[in-house]
């Protein structure tokens, strides 16, 4: 999310009406589906959200100690108690007192939870994580900075999202507006930055006119890495004009180019999803394989409900060979 102008990511099978399976293909009007039906507790930012073995879906997503949400059948969503009971004190050093952002995931038996602190505008910010044995609120336990950028960097450490490759190599994606997306290597055993590669590899950027790209999320599909992104802004409510974008490489940090060849740092990307209707600026997304598909996790702001930011979440095909929303 525009963080520089924030104001603030067996199963039942997702119930989407028979319609939105003859939805056009993307970049005709009126391409885009539908978020599919959720209900209860559904106003989030950035929302990031993860399976857990007994079914039971847990969602975390910015604001506060980072709000927590779950569901049992990926419809009916509820609200619960915070992530962190007690916010760690260290986030005071970059000005705020909730986090943004998170990413959760499962490995090597423990629940991880990245996510980022700063305050609107400010590259002063931080990448923190946090560890957990259940994935419930009020297990975390803080781990600290994983990686911080300051007022003299050119690029901003907020937004980050967990990759593990097919050889189990970690990397940390993150960044926003600057000079865009970034990605680290990070060390499996302690969830922090890699000391044997240091490197910090350029993602995606948008070098003229708006510096508007940010909310990486990194896939690996068909023998092809994906980076989603979240460009233009957000936050502004029904004047927000957020959108997903994607593309493809063949290697993990990059080059990246959209379906039209040309590269995210220089601009491009393929749009994924877009406003439309009465769903306005999704973005903030996560993607989380589930048993029936995978799903990109959103927000967007209802145009019928006053601007209000809530949940969106559909499934994704590939037949194409690109992920598009249906």
């Amino acid at each position: 999310m525009s963080r520089t102008f924030r104001v603030r990511r067996t199963s039942a099978l997702f119930a989407l009406p028979a319609a939105l399976a003859l939805a056009l293909l993307p970049g005709t009007a009126h391409a885009y589906p539908a978020p599919g039906h959720v209900t209860g507790t559904v106003t989030v930012h950035d929302p990031s959200m993860i399976r857990k073995p007994d079914g039971r879906y847990l969602l975390y997503a910015t604001g506060g100690g980072l709000t927590h949400r779950s569901s049992t059948d990926r419809i009916a969503f509820t609200g619960g108690a915070d992530a962190f009971t007690s916010r760690p004190g260290w986030w005071t050093q970059y000005g705020n007192t909730e986090a943004w952002a998170p990413d959760i995931s499962f490995h090597s038996g423990r629940y991880l939870m990245y996510y980022s602190v700063s305050t609107f505008g400010s590259n002063r910010s931080a990448i923190g994580l946090a560890t957990s044995p259940t994935g419930l609120p009020g297990s975390w336990s803080d781990a600290g900075v994983v990686y911080a950028s300051s007022t003299s960097s050119d690029h901003n450490a907020i937004d980050p999202n967990l990759f593990v490759d097919d050889d189990g190599t970690w990397w940390l994606s993150f960044g926003s507006w600057w000079t865009g997306l970034k990605a680290i290597r990070i060390d499996p055993a302690t969830g922090k930055r890699f000391s044997g590669d240091t490197t910090r590899h350029s993602l995606a950027s948008r070098p003229t006119g708006s510096k508007a790209v940010e909310a990486p999320y990194l896939v690996k599909r068909n023998g092809y890495y994906y980076l989603f992104a979240s460009y233009d802004t957000c936050c502004a409510g029904v004047d927000s004009t957020y959108k997903v974008k994607v593309g493809r490489a063949t290697a993990v940090t990059g080059p990246y180019r959209d379906r039209n060849g040309v590269p995210m740092l220089l601009g491009g990307g393929t749009t994924v999803l877009e406003s439309h209707g009465r769903y306005i600026g999704p973005g903030g997304q996560s993607i989380m394989r589930d048993v029936d598909g995978d799903l990109i996790v959103y927000h967007y702001y209802d145009g019928q409900d006053g601007g209000t930011a809530k949940l969106g979440v559909n499934l994704l095909d590939w037949s194409s060979g690109w992920p598009v929303a249906r």
